[in-house]
């Protein structure tokens, strides 16, 4: 039996990191999948990368991982949080993010990116042009995808859990997040992303010798309390606000 646990989106926060692995492993996981924007955050940026190193654990880069390494002196100076994430992390996270591939063909049937197989800023799912997220057409997400003809591709960026499944045959699975329920972006126009839960969220592809693969998605409770401290402690009053309730 093949039995996968994705994640992505973890965004420094171990304490919901933690909990999910536990969950996972409880589950019966054989193998770890993380989909990337792990390390961006002010609650735990390098305890968040010192529980990674003790995972076996498939890792991709998401769009904010190369923010940290990307970043300018200048955009630093304009940064208070990410001021404290590199202050966190020191330089062996930082050559860790480097290296971490774009995408992934994890297994003949399983093909993983963060956004889009082209573009990590691209929501592959998610039509945002209402402020409000709404799932694109068959049409859509199948030009997207381009070349890609795995069964199954794995997706981040949204926080938003989704299985959907397309015209081709393919199925498109988000596991949303597991450290941050909900938030506000401006690029590329001011939008909300919200589940309404503090939890975090994974998923887990499982599939029995000859079966199809199956999907479940995972909702886990975490010390929630302890991310908003240090959200709050370093300035970030809407990341709280964000962790507490999975509402902007």
């Amino acid at each position: 039996m093949e039995k996968y646990a994705v994640l992505s989106d973890i965004h420094s926060n171990v304490f919901a990191l933690e909990a999910v692995v536990a969950d996972a492993f409880s589950q019966g996981v054989t193998r770890l999948v993380n989909l990337g924007d792990i390390l961006y955050g002010p609650i735990a940026p390098r305890a968040t990368f010192d529980f990674l190193q003790q995972q076996e654990m498939l890792t991709i880069s998401g769009n904010q991982d190369r923010q940290i390494y990307q970043s300018t002196a200048a955009e630093v100076a304009a940064n208070p949080t990410l001021q404290f994430i590199l202050n966190d992390l020191g330089q062996a996270p930082l050559d860790w993010m480097q290296q971490l591939p774009f995408d992934a063909r994890i297994s003949e049937d399983i093909y993983a990116c963060h956004g889009t197989p082209e573009d990590d800023l691209v929501y592959l799912l998610e039509d945002i042009s209402s402020g409000h997220p709404r799932v694109k057409t068959d049409a859509e997400i199948v030009a997207q995808l381009k070349d890609i003809h795995s069964p199954i591709i794995l997706c981040g960026h949204t926080h938003i859990p989704r299985c959907v499944r397309l015209s081709t045959g393919q199925t498109v699975i988000n596991p949303g997040s597991v450290g941050l329920q909900a938030y506000l972006d401006e690029l590329p126009l001011l939008h909300a992303m919200q589940n309404y839960t503090p939890q975090a969220s994974y998923a887990v592809l499982t599939r029995q010798e000859n079966h199809p693969w199956e999907m479940t998605f995972h909702r886990v409770d975490y010390d929630v309390q302890a991310a908003v401290q240090a959200a709050t402690a370093n300035g970030r009053k809407d990341w709280a606000q964000f962790l507490m309730t999975g509402r902007c």
